[in-house]
């Protein structure tokens, strides 16, 4: 095992989630960084700010610059952050006369923020469509089984007959909340950052919101105010990450219950094996989305934890961020992807009611 599951070269078969992983990869930071450098000077420069030479030069550097990880990683460990050995390389690449102006008028938390938004963007819209196509395996299972007779069960014991509609409707209708959620949180979340060394985009001639404004358009981002100490969006979005995870999470345990030999009102295409009992078949899938769903709402409280901000910006709410946001996103793909699978293998047994 190592320091973390998800990059493990093993184990991330089980938890890991290849898309986010490449979302996550220090090529992608360095990329979505570029693409902002590169966007804010042409922003500038089409409001008068800086030269369009100077844009167009810094625009050739983004294309062509490639730090080296070993010198940013030498930067990060002295500054707490990427973004002052970056922005010196980067100006080193530009060059004479305008290596001033990379990164006119903005700081660290410009770049790394919206490098973050830019990365998150494409997982959010992922992480939607794999929530709507499991709603609609849910809707197709109980199309072909929901009239199948299940006992009911409260408190772990025998209560009432149901059928596989009702179990099924408790499943899909959560999730149709959270569809319907990240549909309106999406708006919020997914907003450039640009507000310069204490956020009040500062020495730019009264035309910094108008830079804002430009530089949201260029990357495709929604424009608002800076937020660089409000991390509510952050917060809420981790929030519905944790919520689909536990969703998932409660199909999870239903279906290892349902699954036991004593139970057996489903049944599942292929389990996992076990190394001291050939007659078992675990199911794999529904435990570990219990697990994911456990370890997101533990997480959870944390991210809370990097709302407090002191003044106009934290170095240690900041970096409680970079260690909680990827693994609640990680664990969330991989338990979108489990449950997919588990729901298309699933069969209802009629219980004898």
């Amino acid at each position: 095992m190592t320091i973390s599951v998800f990059d493990h070269p093993i184990l991330s078969a089980l938890l890991g989630d290849e898309e986010v992983s490449r979302a996550f990869s220090v090529e992608a930071d360095i990329r979505a960084m570029l693409a902002f450098e590169k966007a804010l000077a042409s922003a500038q420069a089409a409001l008068g700010v800086i030269p369009a030479e100077a844009a167009a030069g810094i625009g050739q550097a983004c294309s062509e610059f490639s730090p080296g990880t070993a010198t940013l990683a030498k930067g990060a460990a002295q500054d707490g952050v990427i973004a002052p050995t970056f922005v010196k390389l980067l100006r080193e690449k530009v060059g004479e006369p305008y290596a001033a102006k990379v990164h006119f008028g903005a700081t660290s938390q410009d770049v790394i923020d919206t490098s973050l938004v830019l990365r998150l963007k494409p997982l959010v819209g992922s992480f939607a469509a794999r929530l709507d196509a499991l709603i609609a395996t849910l809707r197709e299972i109980e199309a072909a089984q929901g009239a199948t007779p299940l006992m009911g069960r409260t408190r772990m014991q025998r209560a009432l007959p149901i059928h596989a509609a009702d179990k099924l409707r408790g499943w899909r209708e959560p999730l149709q909340r959270h569809s319907n959620r990240v549909a309106e949180l999406r708006e919020r979340l997914l907003v450039v950052q640009f507000g310069g060394a204490v956020g009040v985009r500062g020495g730019l001639d009264g035309r910094g919101d108008a830079i804002a404004v430009e530089l949201a358009r260029l990357l495709e981002l929604n424009n608002g105010p800076c937020w660089q100490v409000e991390r509510d969006c952050l917060a809420e979005f981790a929030g519905w990450l944790s919520l689909v995870s536990g969703a998932l999470g409660k199909i999870g345990q239903d279906v290892a219950i349902l699954a036991q030999n004593e139970i057996s009102e489903v049944k599942l295409a292929g389990g996992g094996a076990s190394s001291a009992m050939a007659h078992k078949s675990n199911p794999v899938g529904a435990e570990v989305l219990v697990a994911l769903g456990r370890f997101n709402s533990t997480l959870l409280a944390a991210q809370h934890q990097s709302l407090i901000h002191e003044n106009e910006r934290s170095g240690a709410a900041w970096t409680l961020e970079w260690l909680v946001l990827p693994q609640m996103l990680a664990a969330t793909g991989a338990a979108l992807t489990h449950a997919s699978a588990l729901c298309k293998g699933l069969r209802f047994v009629a219980a004898a009611v």
